[in-house]
């Protein structure tokens, strides 16, 4: 198999392993028994554990904060780009891969290299949405970062709360309800000309 496309393998691989034991109680021979490769193969490609997490972590990271460019980037109108990014929390936190789990429940946040890989998550997308807030209201950049920062909290700690535990709601109402909040809060500062 091709360096690349064994890689690819190998993360993937070692994602199921990572979300179904999250860090520690994964072990090297687990993940190379999922991919059906031998360690040594395993160990070519990565020279530790710790190293074939952060990768998948780094990816998953990148992943959120494109998905919110991406959902920011959509549209013009306030409105929809707080349903946009909001959707987009939550879209990230239903897939099927269960990445989120890296990013927003690893069991190694207490370790400074983790827990700055998952706080840049919060701060780039916050901070692209202060810059839209500030643009639009004239806040003073702190003040425009801390309502981004709120927004961000609000969608990524409720798309978590749903997806461990939807009831009755669909992911579709469950984030319509959360954008209709965070758009009746952050709508309360008019527009600057």
């Amino acid at each position: 198999m091709p360096r690349k496309a064994r890689r690819a393998q190998l993360l993937e691989s070692a994602l199921e392993v990572f979300v179904a034991q999250g860090y520690h109680s994964a072990a090297m021979d687990d993940i190379a028994e999922r991919a059906g490769v031998s360690k040594p193969v395993l160990y070519q490609h990565f020279p530790g554990k710790l190293e074939l997490y952060v990768a998948l972590l780094d990816a998953s990271c990148d992943t959120v904060i494109a998905s919110c460019r991406e959902a920011l980037a959509s549209t013009e109108d306030n409105k929809q780009r707080v349903a946009a990014t909001v959707n987009a929390f939550y879209d990230y936190v239903a897939s099927e891969s269960g990445a989120f789990r890296l990013v927003f429940e690893s069991d190694l946040t207490n370790e400074p290299g983790i827990r700055d890989r998952v706080d840049r998550v919060t701060t780039e997308c916050a901070a692209m949405i202060t810059e839209v807030i500030h643009e639009d209201t004239a806040l003073p950049d702190r003040a425009a970062n801390l309502l981004a920062v709120s927004l961000v909290g609000m969608a990524q700690v409720s798309a978590r709360f749903w997806v461990n535990d939807p009831g009755e709601i669909s992911k579709a109402d469950a984030a319509a309800l959360v954008s209709a909040l965070a758009w009746r809060g952050i709508a309360g500062y008019p527009k600057h000309d």
